[in-house]
């Protein structure tokens, strides 16, 4: 499908997601990925604050308010929590949690999973996998619009969470 791919290997693409078991037979499956120059444990923070706000363009999809460029010090997310905020109103709601290894939430229809792998040399690979179901019409423009804006919020997770 158009847009489906970005920053992710064959082998990230195979691999089970937790988002995965949330949707059966979804229409869009978008997978994006970003290496990122700090371990996990330094990443993790950054994707747990996504809960504060989107990390997109915020001039879109946070209503022109900025995203914290600072950790916040939020407690460790849970199940059943506002996935994230948009305009500083919470949406959405987080389905599964994995401290330092994984975030999946729900939003607008769409399963999303962050997953973080910890590489040899100290590095991680941010990864995240998009699930829905929609109609088939609708799923290349859907894949395309979460390309741009999960490419902007994986880029500035990098930027943020790295050295």
């Amino acid at each position: 499908m158009l847009a489906d791919r970005w920053g992710v290997t064959d082998e990230e693409v195979s691999r089970p997601y937790p988002c995965d078991d949330f949707v059966a037979a979804p229409t869009v499956r978008a997978w994006r990925g970003v290496s990122v120059a700090a371990p996990p444990a330094a990443v993790w923070p950054w994707v747990a604050q996504v809960r504060l706000a989107p990390y997109s363009y915020d001039w879109i999809d946070n209503r022109g308010r900025r995203s914290p460029q600072r950790l916040m010090d939020l407690p460790e997310p849970r199940v059943g929590e506002a996935f994230t905020r948009v305009g500083g109103r919470p949406q959405g709601r987080i389905v599964a949690v994995d401290a330092g290894e994984q975030l999946t939430g729900t939003i607008m229809g769409a399963f999303m999973s962050y997953v973080l792998v910890p590489a040899p040399d100290g590095t991680t690979r941010l990864l995240l996998k998009v699930v829905m179901r929609t109609h088939r019409w609708a799923a290349p423009g859907l894949s395309l619009g979460d390309l741009v804006m999960a490419r902007r919020q994986l880029l500035n997770i990098k930027r943020l969470a790295g050295p």
